[in-house]
């Protein structure tokens, strides 16, 4: 698509993760039986019931949602249509947020604790995209259909089959469809949630991902930045031996390559990116600017902040050799902009969600993995709050891609059983 054709230079290493930050692991027996006890009761039963029948509407909605626009900034339209769903499905209270989240409050008998359960409104595709989900056999294709516009629809299958089945729970659930997690959104509806004042938060489930069976427990951080070199601009031959911020830019880029590939090689897995470029008029004109967006992320807090000096080192490096260049008129300037932050950490494995979350999947007879993701949870992991992020469930793949698809097999109603299991366990079943 022409609008986002825009040049990718991919540099150093994949920033899929490997098996370094993949563990599987068992259940504990004390969880085990836990799990099994409130599998057992008779309203979650019937809530597990609920959600299979709900099936064809879960995959409407699913359709629904798809087929309405949601880059990051601009989910408004979406989030309206999700608080019109939300409202249907029933809850205690629904509103949104100064940032634009849909919040939908279930009382808890005691209303001691809050424990959120959650899926991000945005897809990283832009406003014109066609985003019209197209059917071939039992596939859906449309961009966004899976990340995570899949999540949102099992957050309603949830709230609808707990308040079918009439299952009430010691402390509030807070249902949320969360702005702002892809790309340059940089988290921030979740780090809205978490803003000093707003509601204290003891617990967070977010629905983002793959496989039956992943819990993130473990959060990637990174550091974006946009990097932009600054001259006067002029006509290709007329101007010859200005400035020429193209030039820099290509200087710099192997010059950070050269440094961070070095840096990269050895100790925690560390990534770096060069995602996006652009500047210039026109094939006979001298730029006035050339901007590059930049991903770095890491395992390690450490080593994440010595990529960071690596690039700033080397941006004024490359700006300095470069204007030793230029035969007349202004030198360049450069501009450093972080654009997103994403904080990294991790929480034991013997934390009571974590271990819930274990139980739970295997109750399922799925494999718990307990993996590394850059998500919506990497705000409360950081802040020490119990969190995982949880998979979707059904097949996928091509996320983030104009071929993005989804097939709805028998892990579908699976993953979302799961996350009403997990999410019952974690705020207490109080029938």
């Amino acid at each position: 698509m022409k609008n986002i054709s825009l040049l990718i230079i991919l540099l150093g290493f994949s920033l899929e993760t490997k098996a370094q930050d993949e563990k599987k692991v068992s259940v504990q027996e004390v969880y085990k039986n836990q799990i099994e006890a409130i599998g057992k009761d008779k309203k979650v039963q019937k809530s597990f019931d609920i959600i299979q029948s709900l099936e064809p509407q879960t995959m409407k909605d699913l359709v629904e949602l798809t087929e309405i626009p949601a880059p990051p900034f601009m989910e408004q339209k979406r989030g309206e249509r999700f608080m019109q769903m939300v409202k249907a499905a029933g809850a205690d209270s629904i509103w949104k947020d100064e940032v634009g989240n849909v919040l939908a409050l279930r009382k808890g008998k005691s209303r001691s604790r809050t424990v959120v359960l959650e899926a991000h409104l945005d897809t990283v595709f832009p406003l014109e995209t066609d985003v019209k989900v197209k059917k071939h056999g039992d596939t859906l294709y449309a961009p966004g259909i899976g990340d995570d516009t899949r999540g949102l629809a099992m957050v309603l299958a949830v709230m609808k089959a707990m308040n079918t089945a009439q299952i009430n729970t010691a402390s509030d659930v807070l249902f949320a469809g969360v702005v702002g997690e892809e790309g340059l959104g940089d988290l921030r509806g979740v780090k809205h949630l978490f803003k000093n004042g707003n509601r204290k938060i003891d617990a967070y489930i977010a629905i983002d991902g793959g496989d039956l069976g992943r819990i993130n427990n473990m959060a990637l951080g990174s550091l974006r930045y946009k990097v932009t070199f600054k001259g006067p601009g002029g006509h290709s031959w007329g101007a010859f031996g200005v400035a020429n911020p193209h030039h820099a830019i290509g200087k710099s880029i192997d010059y950070f390559d050269t440094v961070a590939g070095a840096y990269v090689a050895n100790g925690p897995k560390t990534t770096y990116n060069v995602g996006r470029i652009g500047g210039g008029t026109s094939v006979n004109s001298i730029p006035f600017e050339s901007w590059m967006e930049i991903d770095m992320r890491s395992v390690s807090p450490e080593k994440l902040l010595g990529i960071e000096r690596i690039l700033k080192e080397q941006m004024q490096k490359a700006l300095e050799d470069y204007n030793k260049t230029v035969k007349k008129g202004d030198k360049l300037t450069l501009v450093l902009d972080k654009i997103g932050e994403r904080p990294s950490g991790e929480l034991g494995e013997n934390l009571p969600l974590i271990l819930k979350a274990i139980a739970a999947t295997s109750y399922f007879n799925a494999q718990p993995t307990l993996t590394r993701g850059s998500t919506d949870s990497n705000i409360p992991i950081s802040l020490g709050i119990p969190a995982v992020t949880i998979g979707r469930g059904g097949k996928s793949d091509n996320a983030h891609a104009l071929d993005e698809w989804y097939l709805n097999d028998e892990t579908g109603p699976l993953a979302i059983k799961l996350a009403l299991l997990i999410l019952v366990a974690e705020a207490g079943l109080a029938n």
